[in-house]
């Protein structure tokens, strides 16, 4: 079992993360000028600095839902 403070370091390193997936997909793949459809990206593979166990932890205490194939996005 983690500890709290590497937990909290965990999620912020995955916000981080995502938030950068979320920028560069913004910037490189714009929405359709037919749909308006705002493409984002949701879902990412997190951090590898951090062990599957901590992204286990923080599915269970319900901050992530794991998605499927390694990947995880943020619970609301």
């Amino acid at each position: 079992m983690a500890d709290k403070e590497e937990l909290k370091r965990a999620l912020k390193a995955f916000k981080k993360r995502l938030k950068l997936y979320q920028a560069d997909s913004g910037s490189s793949a714009p929405a359709s000028h037919l749909s308006r459809e705002k493409h984002t990206i949701s879902a990412i593979t997190p951090p590898d600095q951090y062990p599957k166990e901590i992204w286990d932890e923080l599915v269970a205490k319900g901050r992530l839902k794991a998605v499927g194939r390694g990947m995880y996005e943020l619970a609301n």
